[in-house]
């Protein structure tokens, strides 16, 4: 249903990246090697992932220490790896793991945040 919207999406400066690794996603990304926008779409009933996004999102928001930490890292692996995707992609594998387990045990047990 999205992709009949990838022209729209295009005209407006994202780049179409189909599923880009997630079965089901379609992921847009603007601003080329100066990446400044990032769009997930899920099926509205894919509750898991669109709950591990939205986890990771606001675990990082309210923890700018992870944050700082990662963006540090990817930096790092950016300048390492600038011609290997694959080599960058492995180098924060282990951290977005553990990333994405805290994210969501800290979501799950926030009940009070999630109802603001």
């Amino acid at each position: 249903m999205v992709d009949k919207h990838n022209k729209e999406f295009v005209a407006i400066g994202y780049e179409c990246m189909g599923e880009f690794g997630i079965e089901g996603r379609r992921y847009f990304r603007k601003g080329g090697d100066n990446r400044t926008h990032q769009i997930h779409i899920f099926e509205q009933s894919n509750h898991k992932d669109i709950n591990r996004h939205i986890a990771v999102r606001d675990f990082l928001r309210t923890h700018p220490d992870i944050a700082l930490e990662y963006g540090e890292l990817k930096m790092e692996l950016a300048y390492r790896f600038s011609e290997d995707i694959e080599g960058y992609c492995t180098g924060k594998d282990a951290f977005v793991k553990q990333l994405e387990k805290d994210a969501l045990l800290w979501y799950q047990n926030n009940e009070s945040y999630k109802t603001r």
